[in-house]
């Protein structure tokens, strides 16, 4: 939050005309910032086909900016390391440029916290700088690093130096001020940092910048923190609405920081939802612009050789052979490792396939096992059930019942979805409830509609199976007088809880068939399950997310 940066050459530091007459860099100029994967893609072209050496160090500035936009400071440095080697220092149309490239190495290694290098770039930006207002910008960025080295008198000393100076610049004047109380404070606890923050911040929004004021809203927020947390909050709160009306995502995400610990429980959960989900966005943009960056100089750069050759001059041709000569060897290693590799790829492709094979046939069978288990025997016992226990049995329901059955048993073999009544709710409570007698008393909690909201079809079906296999084998096996079956909704799972009192497991006891489909079904799904023995009955935990 102390740091400016200053973004790439300008185009004065070559002729207007010159620009004008490169279509990429114009064309890559009226993309910055507006989609930067195309703006980084004619750069590169810049680079790969300009014949003006200052302008393709100007290309490469830019393109080292974008990259550091997205967190890849390596490839920044890179390109900046690039530009340099198309400068000349004997130059002094190569001044201004020398200058901004010195000035993103150091804010580069500032943010790789390499900070004795920072310094001496920003040491050599200075040298090279011609503008006294981008020499002042330089001495703030590199008086940050001595801040960030805890070297806070050095850091104080560099602002007082250009305070004065910058008083003709509002915007300037108020960072310089909002730095310098905020170091003040840092140095010592007990400075009373206000009154400065405070002018920096009026100056700020007098000047209509968000920019600034979010800057100052964050020095503010921190002040407060230990003091008054109350104000702390509340600016934070400020520069969280300022980071979302100036579309800066990283402040963004600072700002939120700073709610998240200085706002109630209740709020705090809110904010870190959305940073959550910030954080993880902005890191899947970061890692997509990255690659998207390395593939664009990936495809153009098998240009560059004769791009290079073009902005050699004469004395350098034999280098430029030896090149080619290189690219040469390397593409003919490719092709090589790139046979290798698609016969390697071939040889276990076809094992895989086969081993894919082998393994659909064991599931197919493993499948069809699990559907005679569902359809036919707890069908069966299903209707075992309502003729042993039920007064009355209509003989035409029952054999309804039964031919069901025996289609379901003729078709095993197809793969048929079972069709869901829509209140599932109330078709998984008429199963459970099914399973009581005089003798064995079913309570269910907590089965709702709004329970099953947002839960998919497939997860219902084995979820119905699930229950369907406990029922029976506690009705065929646990003598339970009294179960509970308990429904609970918590972030985003399903838990189900099974209990009875019954006589529990045997010792020896081992999984058949239904305990393994189930296990299987839970796993299906996602899911996890716990067996629990308590001194008396089963207890049984199962949770699955919500998809």
């Amino acid at each position: 939050m102390f740091a400016t940066l200053w973004y790439a050459c300008t185009p004065k530091t070559v002729t207007i005309e010159r620009v004008k007459e490169n279509a990429d860099y114009k064309k890559a100029d009226s993309f910055l910032y507006v989609n930067n994967d195309s703006a980084f893609y004619y750069y590169n072209n810049v680079v790969v086909n300009g014949k003006d050496s200052v302008l393709v160090a100007m290309a490469y500035n830019n393109m080292s900016v974008l990259q550091s936009s997205v967190g890849d400071y390596w490839g920044s440095q890179e390109s900046l390391l690039t530009s340099l080697t198309y400068l000349n220092e004997n130059k002094e149309r190569d001044h201004s440029c020398l200058a901004a490239d010195y000035n993103e190495l150091g804010s580069v290694s500032l943010e790789l916290k390499h900070f004795d290098d920072a310094i001496k770039y920003y040491d050599l930006a200075i040298r090279f700088a011609k503008d006294s207002g981008y020499q002042r910008v330089v001495l703030n960025n590199k008086a940050v690093v001595y801040q960030k080295k805890k070297n806070f008198n050095q850091a104080i000393s560099l602002y007082l130096s250009i305070l004065n100076k910058s008083k003709t610049d509002t915007k300037e004047y108020a960072r310089v001020i909002s730095n310098l109380a905020k170091t003040r404070w840092l140095q010592n606890p007990d400075y009373d940092a206000a009154p400065e923050l405070l002018a920096a911040l009026q100056m700020r929004q007098k000047e209509g910048d968000l920019w600034g004021q979010n800057a100052s809203y964050a020095h503010l927020s921190d002040y407060y923190k230990n003091s008054h947390p109350d104000s702390a909050f509340i600016y934070a709160d400020k520069m969280y609405s300022i980071t979302r009306q100036i579309n800066n995502p990283n402040d963004e995400l600072e700002a939120l920081q700073k709610l998240i610990m200085l706002g109630s429980p209740q709020m705090a959960k809110q904010y870190f939802s959305r940073y959550q989900f910030l954080s993880d966005s902005l890191q899947n943009a970061w890692n997509t612009a990255k690659n998207q960056f390395a593939l664009i100089r990936y495809e153009v750069g098998k240009n560059k050789m004769e791009n290079l050759k073009l902005q050699q001059e004469n004395t350098e041709r034999k280098l430029q052979v030896a090149h080619q000569r290189l690219l040469l060897i390397v593409i003919l290693v490719f092709i090589v490792s790139a046979v290798v590799i698609t016969i390697t790829w071939y040889k276990k492709r076809k094992q895989k396939m086969l081993w894919e094979t082998q393994t659909a046939i064991r599931e197919n069978r493993l499948q069809t096992s699990q559907k005679v288990h569902d359809v036919v025997a707890n069908g069966l016992y299903l209707i075992m059930m309502e003729m042993e226990h039920k007064q009355g049995i209509d003989k035409e329901h029952l054999l309804d019942r039964i031919e069901g059955l025996y289609e379901q048993s003729r078709d095993i073999s197809y793969e048929q979805p079972e069709q869901l009544h829509q209140n599932f709710y109330e078709e998984l409570a008429g199963l459970i409830t099914s399973f009581a007698t005089p003798a064995t008393k079913i309570m269910i909690v907590g089965n709702n509609s709004g329970l099953w909201t947002g839960v998919d079809s497939t997860a219902k079906h084995e979820v119905k199976h699930i229950l369907q296999e406990w029922m029976v084998n506690m009705n065929k096996h646990s003598q339970a007088q009294n179960v509970v079956v308990k429904f609970e909704r918590q972030d985003n799972y399903i838990i189900i809880t099974y209990k009875d009192d019954g006589i529990g497991f045997r010792r020896d006891f081992t999984y058949g068939n239904g305990f393994t489909n189930t296990e299987n079904r839970i796993r299906s799904i996602g899911g996890r399950f716990i067996f629990e023995q308590p001194d008396k009955g089963v207890k049984i935990h199962v949770s699955f997310p919500i998809t």
